[in-house]
């Protein structure tokens, strides 16, 4: 069963966030807060771990939409092309905050992923997750939790996130409430500027 752990965002306790480190470290899943819906991940360079959460949304790890949480911009270059100046601008701009941009990857993907084009980039304005990531020293994988209810998309409470999950996921982070909005994801792959999803991130510059 899942432990819940509190851990409060405006000063993230650092043992609590070794804690959760140690569970990734050893191939755990995780369910943590964002700067939008919670999110269910993992760390990037366990296959094993991956493959669970790609079971968990019913899809084969090669074919998971799965996008990555960076702590910033420093880890662009470990898995994405080499990126023109508008568009880095844009990333400047907009990250950290409730987007996803999708851009064109490089060889550094994990094997899992090799034979990905682009991948899906998530820097969210969040200080819980960001310091995750930073003690973890790369990315973790990141999909959203959905609910199953026909009125509510995203689950915003995480005791009741925790009740539904405990037993599919080693930890559960409570971070307070959740937004019930996920991101907007943007792609900058190509030449064209492309929102794939509207979500909590403004789309008025991108039209």
């Amino acid at each position: 069963m899942a432990e819940l752990i509190r851990i409060y965002s405006e000063n993230p306790n650092e043992r609590e966030l070794d804690k959760v480190v140690n569970v990734l470290k050893n191939g755990g899943l995780i369910i943590y807060p964002t700067d939008t819906v919670y999110g269910l991940g993992c760390d990037i360079t366990n296959k094993k771990a991956m493959e669970k959460v790609a079971k968990i949304k019913g899809v084969k790890l090669e074919k998971a939409n799965f996008s990555f949480i960076c702590y910033d911009l420093s880890n662009l270059s470990d898995y994405v092309k080499q990126i023109d100046t508008q568009t880095y601008k844009i990333l400047k701009r907009y990250l950290p905050g409730p987007y996803t941009f999708v851009l064109p990857s490089n060889n550094g993907l994990p094997k899992a992923f090799k034979n990905r084009k682009t991948i899906g980039i998530r820097i969210p304005d969040n200080s819980i997750i960001r310091a995750l990531v930073k003690k973890l020293g790369n990315p973790i994988v990141s999909t959203s939790i959905y609910d199953e209810d026909d009125l509510l998309e995203y689950t915003t409470d995480p005791e009741l996130i925790y009740e539904k999950w405990k037993d599919k996921v080693d930890m559960v982070i409570d971070g307070g409430y959740g937004d019930n909005q996920a991101s907007t994801v943007i792609d900058l792959s190509n030449d064209e500027i492309e929102i794939i999803r509207e979500g909590k991130g403004s789309i008025e510059d991108f039209n």
